[in-house]
C-alpha cells in the first residue's frame, strides 16, 4: 500500500541544495510535521466534543435462531467482536472520529470508544477500570471477546490489563498505534506526571510487562512510525516478547498524532482485525503497509 502525498512548492529547491538522501528524508519529516501541525489543529476544535462518555446502547441485532417478521430463521448479522477504543494520554474519544467511520462503513457496528479521566495517575488502576468496562460490554452486548485499538497510552493500558489482569481470556486482538511498550525517553520534564513515569524505559510496570506470559491468548499488533516524534527510540513503540503472538508494523512518513487517522493506517488496522486469529495470514497482510 503506498500513499503519496501532493508535492511541496519548495521541493525542486531542496533537492538542489541537499544531498538527495538527505532531502528526502528532510522532505518527510517536513510533510510529517505539516500534517501533525494540521492534526492537531483539528482535533483542537474536535476536543469538547469528546471529553463525556458516549451513551451506551444496547445492540439491536437480532438473536441467533429467532425468527424474523416473516417467520423465518435468521442468522446473526454481526459475526465480530465488539471493538473498543482506548486514546492516549491527556486525550479523549474524539481522537478516534475518523477510525471509527472507517471501520463503521466496512462493516463494524460495534464500537465503543472509553475515556480515562486526565488525572489518571496509575496504568494498574486504569487498567483494572478498562476491565471492568469490557466485562460490561460483553454483557451487554451478549459477546465473550472484544478487539481493541489503543493509541499510545491507551495501548500500554490495554497491554497490562491482557497481559497481568487476566484479559487475554476477553481480548480477542489489541492493536496499538505509537505504543512506548520499552518506554519513551521523550521530554523528560514531563516526569513530573506519575503515569508519565511509569512509561519510561525500566519503569516497575515496564518490568512487570517483560515479565514470562506463557499461554497468552490475545493476539497482538503494534503499529510504529520511523517519524514517531514521542517514541525514543523509534523501536520502542514495538513488542518484543517472545510469549506474546504479536506483529509489529513499520509505518513510514508520518507522526504520532497522524496514527489513528490516517486512512492507510485504518485499513491496516481493519485488516488486522478481519484476520484475528490466523496468526500468519494477519502477519503478511498486516506487514506489508507502507505510508510515504
Amino acid at each position: 500500500m503506498k500513499v503519496t502525498g501532493a508535492v511541496l512548492p519548495f521541493l525542486p529547491l531542496c533537492r538542489r541544495l541537499l544531498p538527495s538522501r538527505l532531502a528526502g528524508l528532510s522532505l518527510a519529516l517536513l510533510k510529517a510535521t505539516a500534517l501533525e501541525i494540521a492534526i492537531l489543529a483539528g482535533h483542537l476544535l474536535l476536543y469538547p466534543s469528546g471529553i463525556t462518555q458516549e451513551r451506551r446502547s444496547t445492540p439491536t441485532l437480532p438473536a441467533q435462531g429467532s425468527p424474523d417478521v416473516r417467520g423465518t430463521t435468521q442468522l446473526p448479522t454481526e459475526t465480530n467482536p465488539p471493538v473498543v477504543l482506548l486514546h492516549g494520554f491527556i486525550d479523549n474519544r474524539s481522537v478516534f472520529v475518523l477510525l471509527r467511520r472507517s471501520l463503521a462503513q466496512h462493516g463494524r457496528h460495534q464500537i465503543e470508544s472509553l475515556n480515562y479521566s486526565p488525572l489518571t495517575c496509575d496504568i494498574r488502576i486504569a487498567a483494572e477500570l478498562l476491565g471492568r468496562h469490557i466485562e460490561e460490554i460483553c454483557e451487554r452486548t451478549g459477546n465473550r471477546q472484544v478487539d481493541i485499538v489503543g493509541h499510545s497510552l491507551g495501548g500500554l493500558i490495554a497491554r497490562y490489563y491482557v497481559q497481568c489482569l487476566g484479559g487475554d481470556l476477553r481480548v480477542r486482538m489489541l492493536v496499538t498505534l505509537g505504543t512506548p511498550h520499552s518506554g519513551t525517553s521523550v521530554v523528560p520534564l514531563a516526569n513530573a506526571h506519575p503515569i508519565v513515569r511509569q512509561m519510561r524505559p525500566g519503569s516497575p510496570v515496564l518490568e512487570e510487562l517483560a515479565r514470562p506470559a506463557p499461554g497468552c491468548r490475545t493476539h497482538f499488533v503494534s503499529f510504529w512510525s520511523d517519524l514517531d516524534h514521542l517514541m525514543d527510540p523509534l523501536e520502542t513503540a514495538c513488542i518484543d516478547h517472545p510469549d506474546l503472538m504479536a506483529q509489529n508494523v513499520r509505518v513510514s512518513g508520518i507522526g504520532h498524532l497522524a496514527l489513528p487517522v490516517h486512512p492507510a493506517v485504518a485499513t491496516g488496522i481493519r485488516q488486522a482485525l478481519d484476520t484475528a486469529g490466523t496468526e500468519t495470514e494477519a502477519a503478511t497482510q498486516a506487514g506489508g503497509l507502507t505510508v510515504a
